[in-house]
C-alpha cells in the first residue's frame, strides 16, 4: 500500500506536465485532488467533450448565494490533467479540501499567510522573482525526474522555520489526512494525492492518529451546500483579476503546455499577429529578428530557454519599436488573454441561470468575455426579445448587456445599441437572483415590486415603471403605476414631481415603441405635470443660488420630457414658464433659463428678449446677478449671439460699462458661460463684437491704448487665439 503526496503549483503549465508524467509511473487507483467534496459528483463532466476549460467548480450555500467560492481550472492546471488523466484510465477521482459546507458556515474569514513560501525559495536561490524562479527551476526545467520529492523536502524545511498554522488551515489539513485514510479504509493501495505544494509535509507519512484530526474537525458548524461547473476565461485566473492564486500570463501559460515545438517561434507569430489585426506593421523579418533576440538575452542570462521576459523584451524592442501602448496591447490579448471556457448541456444549473442558458440559445446570444456591440431593431421579434432579456438582466444587476451612449442618446427610437461583455462572476448572481423566483422574468418582476412600496420614493416608483416597459414586465406595470399615483397625490414638493417626471415620459415613449399600452400611464402623467406646474412658481421664490442651479436641470429635464407627451403637454409647461419669466423674484439664473426656453419655443420674440436682456444687464442690477442671468440664457447655445446683432449689441456694452473691481468677480461666471461654446462659435462672436467696435467707433473718438489694454481680457473670455 503506497501513498504517494505529489506538491505542485496552482497553474503550473511545468507542475502539469511533472504530473501527468508522475501519474504515468505511479499507476495509482485513486487519485485525491485539493478542492471541495462536494463537487465529486460532478468528476465525470470533466471527460465529456464538451467540457472545454478554462472553467471552475462554483460552490455556493443554498439559503445564500452571496457565500459562493470558485475553483478555477484552465488546461495547464495540475489539478484538471490528473482529473483528466483520472477519468482517461477509470480511476475514481475524489476531492480532499475542507468541504464547503464548513467553509460557508464559519462566522470569521481565514487569516491568510502574509509570507509567500514559493518565494522564500526564489530568495535563497539569488532571485528577486518568485515567478522567475518556478519558470527556471520547474516550468523550463528538465524533468528526467520528478521534482516532488525535491519540492516536499523544500517545503518541509519552510514549514519548520515558519509560524504555526492558523485554525483553518490546521482544519483543511486534518481533513485532507481523514480523506486519506478513508481511501486506504475503502482498499485502495496506490493513492496519489495532488495538492499544494506548502501541504505536502502535512500529507507524508508517518500520518498522526486519527483521534488527533478527529479533535480538529469535531463540532465544525455545516450549511446546505450546492455545487456546479461553470465557465470561466483566462482574465481571471490573472493576478490582477484579484483572484488569490492568481498568475500574471495565462495565456503565455497556455502556450507553454500547449505548444509541443518551436515555443518561442510560435509565440512570437502569435504577437505579430495580434498587432497585424491592428493594422501595425509587422513582417516577418521582425519575428525572425524577434526570436533571435530573445534566444540571445536567454543565453545570456544562462537560461535553457526564452522565457516571457525574454520573449516581452524582444516583442517591444523588435515588433512594437518601443511603444509601450502596442506591447500593452500584446498583454491584454495573449499574454493574459480572453480565453471562455465551457461546458456540457447537462451540466446542474440553479433554474434561473438554466433559463437564461435556453433564452440565449434560442435567441443566438453568445457568451463572449470580450466587449463587443450589439444592434437591435425593436421593431423585429428576435431584436424586441433580445432586449426584453437583456433589461430584466439589468434589473437583476446583472450587466451582461450595458445600453451604449448612442442608445441613451436615441430614447423612443426603433434602434438601441449594447454593449455585450460576460462575466464569469455573473454564475453566483444568477444563482443569487433564484431567491425572487425560478425565471429570468419571475425573478426581474419581484424585485420590480419590491421597488414600489408605500415606502417607496417617487424616483424609484419611476424608474421602476420605465424599468416594466423596457423589460415588458406586465404583471408588475399595473402595481407600479397605482404606486405612483398614490405617492405623487400625496406629494406635495414640486422638485420631486419634477424629477419624477422625465422617466415617465421616456417610459411612455418605449411604450409606444414596443406596442405596450401606456394610456393609464399617460393620465398619470398630465397629473404629475398639472401638479409641477401650480407647485412651480413656489418652488422658484426666495431660493439660493446652488437651489436655482438644481431647479434649473429640473426645469430642463421636464422640458424635453413633455415634448414626448404631446402639444397639450407643452402648451401648458409653457404657460407655467412664462408665468416664471414674468416675476421680478426669480432668481436670475432661473429668469435667464426660462426665457431662452421661451424664445426657443417661439413663446418671445426676439425684441423682447433683448429688453429683458437689457433691463437684467442695467446699472441697478449686480454684475453677479447680470451674469447669473447670462449664464441661464446662453447655456442653450450661442447661435442668438451669431446671428443676433441686438443681443449681441446688448452684451457688448454692458462689458464695456462693468467696473473694473467688479469685472474680476464676474469673469469666472463669465468665463464659464463662454467656455462652454465651440470654438467655431466663439471665433465668429469675437470677429462680429470687433467689426461692431469698428463700425461705431471713429478714428477721433477711440482710444487706442485703452482699447489696446482690453484686448487680452475679450482674448480670456472668448477663447480666441488660443
Amino acid at each position: 500500500m503506497t501513498l504517494s503526496v505529489l506538491g505542485i503549483r496552482h497553474h503550473g503549465p511545468g507542475s502539469a506536465r511533472a504530473l501527468v508524467s508522475a501519474l504515468a509511473d505511479l499507476a495509482p487507483d485513486i487519485v485525491l485532488i485539493e478542492g471541495p467534496p462536494e463537487a465529486d459528483a460532478l468528476v465525470a463532466l470533466a471527460a465529456e467533450d464538451t467540457m472545454a476549460p478554462p472553467v471552475a467548480l462554483l460552490a455556493y450555500a443554498v439559503d445564500d448565494a452571496a457565500r459562493a467560492a470558485f475553483w478555477p481550472f484552465a488546461v495547464f492546471s495540475p489539478e484538471w490533467q490528473a482529473i483528466r488523466y483520472a477519468t482517461a484510465h477509470g480511476i475514481p477521482v475524489r476531492f480532499c479540501d475542507l468541504p464547503a459546507a464548513h467553509q460557508f458556515a464559519a462566522d470569521t474569514k481565514r487569516t491568510r499567510r502574509t509570507e509567500d513560501p514559493l518565494g522564500t525559495l526564489a530568495e535563497l536561490a539569488g532571485y528577486d522573482d518568485a515567478e522567475r524562479w518556478w519558470d527556471d527551476v520547474i516550468e523550463h526545467g528538465a524533468h528526467d525526474e520528478a521534482p516532488f520529492d525535491v519540492i516536499a523536502e523544500a517545503m518541509g524545511a519552510l514549514r519548520e522555520d515558519h509560524d504555526e498554522p492558523d485554525e483553518r488551515e490546521k482544519q483543511r489539513e486534518a481533513y485532507m489526512r481523514q480523506t486519506i485514510r478513508k481511501a486506504r479504509k475503502d482498499g485502495f493501495e496506490r493513492i496519489a494525492v495532488v495538492c499544494g505544494a506548502w501541504h505536502v509535509p502535512a500529507l507524508r507519512e508517518p500520518l498522526p492518529p486519527a483521534a488527533h484530526d478527529q479533535r480538529v474537525l469535531k463540532g465544525l458548524p455545516k450549511r446546505k451546500v450546492a455545487c456546479t461547473w461553470v465557465p470561466w476565461t483566462h482574465s481571471r485566473l490573472a493576478t490582477t483579476s484579484g483572484y488569490g492564486a492568481g498568475i500574471t500570463s495565462p495565456g503565455w501559460y497556455h502556450h507553454l503546455f500547449t505548444a509541443t515545438d518551436h515555443i518561442t517561434a510560435r509565440w512570437l507569430t502569435d504577437v505579430a499577429r495580434v498587432l497585424r489585426q491592428e493594422d501595425l506593421p509587422v513582417s516577418s523579418a521582425h519575428v525572425i529578428e524577434a526570436v533571435r533576440l530573445a534566444d540571445t538575452l536567454a543565453a545570456l542570462r544562462d537560461r535553457a530557454v526564452p522565457g516571457l521576459a525574454e520573449v516581452t523584451e524582444a516583442t517591444r524592442a523588435v515588433l512594437c519599436g518601443g511603444d509601450e501602448l502596442q506591447l500593452d496591447l500584446v498583454t491584454r490579448r495573449l499574454v493574459v488573454g480572453e480565453r471562455l471556457g465551457a461546458v456540457p448541456p447537462g451540466t446542474p444549473q440553479a433554474p434561473v441561470a438554466a433559463d437564461l442558458t435556453a433564452q440565449a440559445r434560442r435567441l443566438r446570444l453568445k457568451r463572449d468575455p470580450l466587449e463587443r456591440e450589439l444592434d437591435l431593431d425593436l421593431r423585429d421579434q428576435n431584436g424586441a426579445e433580445k432586449s426584453r432579456l437583456l433589461h430584466r438582466l439589468r434589473i437583476l444587476s446583472i450587466d451582461w448587456g450595458v445600453p451604449a451612449l448612442s442608445a441613451r442618446r436615441s430614447k423612443g427610437t426603433f434602434r438601441e445599441t449594447w454593449a455585450l461583455c460576460w462575466e464569469p462572476g455573473f454564475e453566483v448572481d444568477l444563482v443569487a437572483a433564484g431567491v425572487h423566483g425560478t425565471s429570468v422574468l419571475a425573478a426581474a418582476t419581484s424585485v420590480v415590486r419590491a421597488r414600489t412600496t408605500a415606502e417607496s420614493t417617487l424616483p424609484e416608483i419611476t424608474g421602476a415603471i420605465e424599468d416594466c416597459l423596457l423589460a415588458d414586465l406586465a404583471d408588475a406595470l399595473p402595481e407600479a403605476l397605482a404606486a405612483l399615483d398614490t405617492r405623487a397625490a400625496a406629494d406635495a414638493d414640486a422638485t420631486a414631481l419634477m424629477g419624477a417626471l422625465p422617466p415617465l415620459a421616456r417610459a411612455a415613449r418605449y411604450g409606444d415603441v414596443r406596442g405596450t399600452d401606456t394610456a393609464a400611464l399617460a393620465a398619470v402623467s398630465e397629473r404629475i405635470l398639472t401638479r409641477v406646474c401650480a407647485g412651480l412658481p413656489r418652488a422658484a421664490h426666495g431660493i439660493d443660488d446652488q437651489a436655482a442651479e438644481e431647479l434649473c436641470k429640473l426645469v430642463d429635464g421636464v422640458h424635453e420630457a413633455t415634448g414626448l407627451l404631446g402639444d397639450v403637454a407643452v402648451d401648458q409647461w409653457l404657460s407655467a414658464l412664462a408665468t416664471i419669466a414674468a416675476r421680478d423674484t426669480a432668481p436670475p439664473l432661473l429668469a435667464g433659463r426660462v426665457t431662452r426656453l421661451l424664445h426657443d419655443a417661439d413663446r418671445v420674440a426676439t425684441d423682447e428678449v433683448a429688453l429683458r436682456l437689457a433691463r437684467a444687464l442695467t446699472a441697478g442690477v449686480t454684475p453677479q446677478a447680470a451674469a447669473a442671468f447670462i449664464e441661464g440664457f446662453f447655456a442653450g447655445g450661442a447661435l442668438l449671439l451669431v446671428h443676433d446683432d441686438t443681443l449681441l449689441g446688448v452684451l457688448d456694452r454692458w462689458l464695456a460699462e462693468i467696473a473694473v473691481d467688479q469685472f474680476t468677480q464676474v469673469l469666472p461666471l463669465l468665463r464659464r458661460t463662454f467656455g462652454a461654446f465651440a470654438p467655431p462659435e466663439r471665433r465668429v462672436i469675437g470677429e462680429r463684437a470687433a467689426g461692431r467696435t469698428a463700425r461705431t467707433q471713429t478714428s477721433a473718438d477711440l482710444d487706442e491704448e485703452r482699447a489696446v489694454a482690453a484686448l487680452p481680457v475679450l482674448a480670456t473670455l472668448l477663447g480666441v487665439g488660443r
